[in-house]
């Protein structure tokens, strides 16, 4: 029997379409699955069910190893959905015994936001690189612990942002800083979205952290940040809840905000909790305009640009392929383990953006311009 023949690199294929038409790539190069990294996903919410665990199917160095949830009826059911083994079936409680499961070398912690820093540090101990949803924590303050924690323990942390790897934002950060249409001189992005329960732990401060900032305003805030490759100096904001409306006994429902940069560059953002969905950003430059619609979705992101030319006013659609945005996002953190490097959106990331959040917070509280200190 001839020994298999390790590659990665993708099957060959002939060639068929002309230079007329886009180009497809080449077919996928996945690792085999028992050399894929294994990652134990926490929390089966509708995140985890509807997004990431699907795509942890089509993920090319990255596989599901196992679960862990406090509803044991739901994990029995999702693990025999998709072939997680009893033993690799964690509760809250037995969370500490991924330690002595070599089979899972990430924990990808999605609950509520004031457990992510307890299930960081927990995860960091039992010796497993992490993977933590956004927000980070609920506080720069826990973000420091654990970023510690997980130095301390020698494992990696990324926080799960997903524009650092969508192909239309990356095409519009290399559009910025080409200066295809000049110097940026204002950025506007919104991203509002319409809620309907609140029970929901995103309308119960203490398990959010805050309202619509940390949990969609986010996007906007470090969007822009990577965008421009430049952090803001000053922070400006309002906010505001309909009186008696349940949704925001304790959370706000609206805040808008702008942030100064160097430059001269301003940042107009809005983050809604009761608008139909809207995600858009948009870029002015010296020469034109870059727009995206679904900026900050899963799914669907239309990238157009405009500019001046003579008399004409030229606009161009820019048709980028999709990706599995979560798919491409684990399978980056896999490699950074395969390959011992630090990912494009660490704990530090996370950490910039809880500090910026706390600058807006204080803005809105008191009416007046905050000067961030890092």
């Amino acid at each position: 029997m001839t020994k298999k023949k390790k590659s990665t690199k993708p099957v060959k294929l002939e060639k068929w379409k002309s230079t007329s038409d886009k180009q497809v790539a080449p077919p996928p190069a996945p690792l085999p699955p028992d050399e894929r990294i294994g990652y134990a996903i926490v929390g089966l919410g509708h995140l985890a069910l509807e997004e990431v665990i699907p795509e942890l199917m089509a993920c090319k160095f990255s596989r599901l190893a196992a679960l862990v949830s406090s509803d044991e009826e739901k994990m029995e059911k999702v693990a025999l959905q998709y072939g997680v083994k009893p033993e690799a079936c964690y509760t809250y409680d037995n969370y500490d015994d991924l330690k002595d499961n070599d089979d899972v070398k990430v924990i990808y912690i999605i609950l509520p936001n004031d457990m992510h820093k307890e299930f960081t540090i927990r995860g960091a101990k039992a010796g497993k690189h992490i993977l933590c949803e956004k927000p980070m924590a609920n506080s720069a303050a826990e973000c420091r612990q654990m970023i510690k924690a997980c130095k301390k323990a020698g494992v990696k942390l990324m926080i799960a942002y997903r524009i650092q790897y969508q192909p239309h934002n990356l095409k519009l950060k290399e559009l910025i800083k080409n200066e295809q249409f000049g110097k940026v001189k204002y950025v506007e992005a919104a991203n509002g979205q319409s809620s309907a329960n609140p029970e929901h732990w995103r309308h119960v401060g203490a398990q959010a952290g805050g309202g619509a900032l940390p949990d969609i305003g986010i996007y906007c805030l470090n969007t822009t940040r990577f965008l421009l490759d430049a952090e803001p100096t000053e922070v400006f904001a309002y906010k505001y809840s309909t009186p008696g409306d349940p949704l925001f006994k304790d959370t706000e429902e609206l805040i808008s905000w702008q942030m100064k940069f160097k430059d001269g560059i301003i940042a107009s953002c809005m983050a809604h909790y009761k608008v139909h969905e809207v995600k858009t950003l948009r870029v002015h430059a010296e020469h034109g305009w870059m727009f995206m619609d679904k900026a900050f979705a899963y799914a669907g992101q239309q990238l157009t640009t405009a500019r001046a030319e003579g008399e004409m006013s030229i606009q161009e659609n820019i048709g980028l392929a999709e990706t599995k945005q979560f798919a491409v996002e684990m399978d980056h953190f896999s490699q950074c383990i395969l390959n011992d490097k630090e990912s494009d959106t660490p704990g530090e990331e996370g950490l910039q953006d809880h500090i910026i959040m706390e600058a807006i917070y204080k803005s809105a509280e008191t009416g007046k311009p905050v000067k961030i200190k890092y």
